[in-house]
C-alpha cells in the first residue's frame, strides 16, 4: 500500500483521533479524514496546530514518522515510531558489531550510486558527465581519496551555475535544497528503524551529537534526485519555500523507483534498502539494494 504524506501549512489546525482516523479540524468545522493505517508521513509547518496525544501515539503506532518545521518552513524535530520488531535485538547486535571493512565497503557503495546520480543530472553532452562517471569508477573503500567531495565541485557549477555555492545557510534556492533533504532524512530514519535498526550507528557519518548518522549515510543516494526536483521547480521562478515548493519535493516520495530489480512507490523501496542492510550486517549480503532512476535532467 501506498502511504500518504499529509502536509499541515494552510491555518492553525487540531489533529485527534476517530475511529483510527486522523482527523482535521480548523475553526470548528471538519476538513479532513484519513485512516492512521495510510499515513507514512505527518509534515506540520504551521505554529498553530494543536494536537492530541491520542493523535501522535497512535500514527506513531501505525508506522508513520512525524516531522515537525519550525519558522523557516524547515524541519527542526522527527518523531519516529518504535515498532514492534521481534528481531530488534539481534539486529541491533549486529549492527554495532559490524566489522569496518565491511562499514568502508558500503559507504563505497553509497558514494558511486550518489556521483553517478549526479553524472545522471546533467545532459548527456556535458564534459562534467563523463568525468563524474569516471571518478565514480575510482571511489575506493570508504572513500579515502574524498572522491564524494571532488566530485561535488564539478557537479554543482555544472548543475547550477558558476555563481552557485552551495552552502546549508547561504540563500536562495539553498534552503529548498535543505528542505528536501531533512524531508528524506526522516523518511530514511523511519524506515530504518522499522527494519530494526538504530539510526544513531552509522557507517560513515559520525557526529556524537547527532542521532541520525545512519539517516545521513543512506540519504546520500537520494540527493541527486531532490536536486534534480528542485532544478526542475527552480525553471517555474520560484523565490521561496511555498505550498508548490513544498509539493516537487513531496511528491518525490511517492514517485516509483526501481529497488533490487523492483519497481514500486519510494517509500517501499526504501524499505527494501535497509532491508539489504541488514543482510548486509547480519553475513547474508555484501552489496546494498540502492535506488535507480533512469530519466536525466536535460
Amino acid at each position: 500500500m501506498i502511504k500518504r504524506t499529509i502536509d499541515i501549512s494552510e491555518g492553525p489546525t487540531y489533529l485527534n483521533i476517530e475511529n483510527d482516523q486522523l482527523i482535521l479540524t480548523r475553526e470548528k468545522e471538519r476538513i479532513g479524514s484519513i485512516p492512521c493505517e495510510d499515513i507514512g508521513v505527518l509534515l506540520v509547518d504551521h505554529r498553530a496546530t494543536v494536537y492530541s496525544h491520542s493523535a501522535l501515539t497512535r500514527l506513531l503506532d501505525r508506522g508513520a514518522v512525524i516531522i515537525l518545521c519550525g519558522e523557516n518552513h524547515l524541519p527542526v524535530g522527527i518523531l519516529l515510531p518504535i515498532e514492534n520488531n521481534l528481531l530488534h535485538t539481534e539486529r541491533l547486535r549486529a549492527q554495532v558489531a559490524a566489522s569496518q571493512p565491511l562499514q568502508k565497503n558500503l559507504w563505497r557503495q553509497i558514494v558511486i550510486r550518489k556521483i553517478k546520480g549526479q553524472a545522471e543530472n546533467l545532459p548527456e553532452n556535458h564534459p562534467d558527465r563523463g568525468r563524474l562517471l569516471a571518478m565514480a569508477t575510482e571511489v575506493k573503500s570508504g572513500d579515502t581519496s574524498n572522491c564524494e567531495g571532488v566530485a561535488a565541485r564539478f557537479y554543482w557549477p555544472a548543475l547550477m551555475g558558476k555563481d552557485f555555492r552551495r552552502d546549508p545557510e547561504g540563500e536562495w534556492p539553498n534552503p529548498l535544497f535543505n528542505y528536501g533533504y531533512m524531508v528524506f532524512r526522516a523518511a530514511v530514519a523511519r524506515a530504518i528503524v522499522a527494519a530494526g535498526l538504530h539510526p544513531a550507528f552509522g557507517l560513515y557519518h559520525s557526529n556524537r551529537n547527532n542521532p541520525f548518522v545512519l539517516a545521513d549515510d543512506l540519504v546520500e543516494v537520494f540527493r541527486p534526485r531532490i536536486d534534480r526536483a528542485v532544478v526542475e521547480h527552480l525553471k517555474t521562478g520560484s523565490t521561496e519555500i511555498n505550498k508548490e515548493s513544498k509539493r516537487a519535493v513531496l511528491s518525490l516520495l511517492t514517485e516509483p523507483i526501481t529497488v533490487a530489480g523492483q519497481s514500486g512507490p519510494l517509500m517501499v523501496g526504501l524499505h527494501r534498502m535497509t532491508a539489504s542492510l541488514v543482510r548486509c550486517f547480519e553475513g547474508g549480503a555484501k552489496t546494498l539494494d540502492l535506488p535507480e532512476w533512469t530519466a536525466n535532467l536535460v
